[in-house]
Formats: structure tokens, C-alpha cells, sequence
């Protein structure tokens, strides 16, 4: 069966703008108007549970399996990123001062603060970062800023595939179910459930939508009709709350709220019109990052993190707008970079452990 590039592009396409959404919202806080960083979140991460919707099935094992790799992989990672940051304040308390490194710290902005500046390693820090509690990495606070995502992927992931292997016929029933718990919350917002219960439920909804589009293609004379619905939808939304909701939307996001949601149904609504009508036929630097998506997730948490130290000395000496291009092409290069080592350390994290098993097994 050929890979569909369409699939990889459209991953490629959705971790740019992650990038770019990093680089307006983290180190962007400094220079980037208000308005420019909400308008970054208009293609989101609501893409990448869509995509996985399309390319889901059935198969628990194949599933499980696949989610298996991954949290070893994000394992494999965090433990580097662990050694990294603690070598890194080893280093600063060795040569330099604590004050040294509280000035360096000082660059991410004043509200942050670190966790944990010793030369003892902070194991209870990796432990929580294998079961998905994203204390902050200190050196590299955007990583784990980044990585809510992985946790409510994982969850839906397992859902998804029980829905999909058990109640075949009724998915329809299930993403009304979603989409009826999404409703609720928002309009009890103060019965709205902490934890992961809001994210499940409207991103579920996301998946199984996009798996009953797998393989379909939207009839042409639906498309006007699906953007003047999110047209609607966004001037109801302004109606309703006010033109001040517009600089709200990031607050909206976590957890998703009715006007996130409505800012969202844009990039799905382009991503489902595409869907088997844009034919890519050809690898490219897109559809690279595609296939390597997750290594440039983690790696632009990394790369998003360091240029705050570009941002911090130039942004008194440059208009904002040639600072901000500057800085995401340098964060898009950085990024690939990183992916590439990542992919690597990877690739011996895996060996490291097959040469483990290869001796404790009996």
C-alpha cells in the first residue's frame, strides 16, 4: 500500500505552525503584537489528533504496539533531556555561581521559575516525566510546556481504538456522546471536570470525525457551505462575547473552551476539504518533517527554548515583525537539527535495550 504524502505534508504543515506558535508564545512574549500570537493558533494542535483519527483503525495490537514504541521513545528522550539539564547545572555551579545560573534562568522572563538548581540529580523528576507529570526541565522550559498533548493523545489513542475495534456502528452515537459532554461543560462551565475529561472529550470527537472521513472526499458544493458555517460560527462568537474574546483564545485553549473550539473549526474545516483532493506526489522538506513528526516536536521544545537567548539581546535593535521571521527560521533550523540527533539517540536508546534484553533473557 503507497503512504499517502498527502498524510505526512499535512503533519509537516501542522508541527510548522506548532513552531510557529511556540516562537510567538514563548520567547514572543517579549516582542510579538498580541494579536499576531492568537492569530498563530488558527492552525493547532487539533490537527495532528485529526490526522491520527484518518489513519487509525481497528487493530488494538497494532495500536498498542505503536503506542509502546512511542512511550519508549519518549522515554529514551526525556532521559538525554534529564542527563542534559542536570549536566548543564553541574557545569554552571562547577565553573560559575549560582547567581550565574539564576541570571541565566532570568532569560525565559520573570514568571519563571526553576525547580530545582543542584548537584544532585532531581530523580523524582524523571520518574514523574516517564508516568506523564511534566514537572519543568529548567534549561529547556518549553519542552515540557509543549507536552500536554502527548498525554491526551494517549488517552484518546486507547479510546479511539476500543470504539473503533467494538462499536464499529455506532462511532456516529460516540462522537455525538463527545460532542454532547463538550456542550455541557462549557455551558456549566462551573461544573466543567478538571484533568484530562474536557481535552478527551472534545478531541475524541476530533478523532473519530476525521476516521469516518478516511477515504472520502468532500463534495465541491459543500465547500461554501462548510466556511460560511465556520464564518457564522466565528461572527456568533464575536456577537456573544465580545471583540475582547479575540485576545482570549489561548486562555480558552486549556482546557478547550467554546470560543477555541469555534477558532479551531477553520484549520480542521481546510485540513477535511484537502483531504483527497491535494495530491502530493513528491517528497519534500514538508513531508520529511512529516514522517519524523515526533522528533520535531521534541526538538522544537529544545530549539524554542534556546532562542530566547537570540531574542533577549535583539529585540531592542529590529522591528518586531523582521525579529520574528528571523527567529522562526532560525527555530525551524535548529529544530531539524536537533530531530536529526534526536532520531539518533533514539536509534541507540533502542540497541542499548535490545542489547539488555539480549542478555537478561533466559
Amino acid at each position: 500500500m503507497n503512504r499517502d504524502l498527502y498524510i505526512d505534508f499535512a503533519k509537516g504543515m501542522a508541527t510548522l505552525s506548532i513552531i510557529f506558535i511556540h516562537t510567538a508564545f514563548w520567547s514572543g512574549q517579549f516582542y510579538i503584537p498580541t494579536e499576531v500570537r492568537v492569530f498563530s493558533l488558527v492552525f493547532d494542535v487539533a490537527l495532528f489528533y485529526a490526522l491520527s483519527g484518518i489513519t487509525s483503525g481497528s487493530n488494538i495490537e497494532k495500536t498498542f504496539y505503536r503506542l509502546l514504541k512511542l512511550q519508549i521513545t519518549y522515554m529514551i528522550f526525556v532521559t538525554f533531556l534529564f542527563f542534559l539539564d542536570y549536566f548543564f547545572k553541574v557545569f554552571g555551579l562547577s565553573f560559575f555561581s549560582l547567581e550565574w545560573l539564576q541570571k541565566f534562568y532570568s532569560t525565559f522572563g520573570s514568571k519563571y521559575s526553576t525547580t530545582g538548581v543542584s548537584v544532585y540529580p532531581q530523580w523524582q523528576n524523571l520518574g514523574n516525566w516517564y508516568l506523564h507529570q511534566y514537572t519543568n526541565a529548567d534549561t529547556f522550559p518549553v519542552v515540557m510546556g509543549s507536552f500536554w498533548y502527548l498525554k491526551v493523545y494517549f488517552i484518546l489513542a486507547v479510546f479511539g481504538v476500543l470504539i473503533l475495534r467494538f462499536f464499529p456502528k455506532h462511532i456516529n452515537w460516540f462522537i455525538a456522546l463527545c460532542i454532547g459532554l463538550t456542550l455541557v461543560f462549557n455551558v456549566f462551565l462551573e461544573y466543567y471536570p478538571a484533568g484530562q475529561v474536557g481535552y478527551v472529550a472534545f478531541y475524541l470527537a476530533v478523532f473519530l470525525i476525521a476516521h469516518q472521513m478516511r477515504g472520502k472526499k468532500i463534495p465541491t458544493k459543500i465547500i461554501p457551505v462548510l466556511y460560511g458555517l465556520v464564518a457564522a460560527a466565528l461572527i456568533w462568537m464575536f456577537w456573544y462575547y465580545g471583540s475582547e474574546i479575540f485576545y482570549k483564545i489561548n486562555k480558552n485553549k486549556f482546557p478547550p473552551k467554546i470560543p477555541y473550539i469555534i477558532w479551531s473549526l477553520f484549520s480542521l474545516t481546510t485540513l477535511f476539504v484537502l483531504y483527497n483532493r491535494l495530491k502530493i506526489t513528491k517528497e519534500s522538506f514538508v513531508t520529511h518533517i512529516g514522517k519524523n513528526a515526533i522528533f520535531f516536536y521534541f526538538a522544537q521544545g529544545i530549539s524554542s527554548s534556546l532562542v530566547y537567548f537570540l531574542v533577549v539581546p535583539l529585540k531592542e535593535y529590529m522591528p518586531w515583525w523582521l525579529l520574528m521571521v528571523i527567529i522562526y527560521i532560525i527555530n525551524i533550523i535548529l529544530a531539524f537539527i536537533i530531530a536529526s540527533g534526536l532520531k539518533r539517540i533514539d536509534t541507540q536508546g533502542w540497541k542499548v535495550l535490545q542489547f539488555l534484553r539480549n542478555k537478561t533473557a533466559i
